[in-house]
């Protein structure tokens, strides 16, 4: 049997997300979770008790004092970096807990 109208299944993933912008973000809010856990460094990883997203505002608790202070000084560098990462515009701020 041939398909005519066949196409490319990034193709059709791609034409969803763009049909439904409130499903691509919150598929990119778990992708970035998920590169905070994955791809920091092992020390912000093991130091980091919990995170998640709520109104574009990306609410980290750490468990180290000293890390937090650090990170808060390079907040607008991670909130670039961390939107760069998922290819969204998807935080504005970042708070730490």
């Amino acid at each position: 049997m041939k398909y005519v109208n066949s196409q490319p299944l990034g193709k059709l993933l791609e034409d969803f997300f763009e049909s439904n912008p409130q499903m691509a973000d919150k598929l990119a809010e778990t992708r970035l979770i998920d590169y905070w856990n994955h791809t920091m460094s092992p020390v912000v990883s093991r130091y980091t008790d919990s995170l998640f997203v709520k109104n574009r505002i990306l609410y980290v608790k750490l468990t180290s004092s000293v890390l937090k202070n650090e990170l808060m000084m390079s907040r607008e560098q991670l909130i670039v970096n961390l939107n760069k990462e998922v290819n969204r515009n998807i935080i504005d701020n970042i708070i730490f807990i």
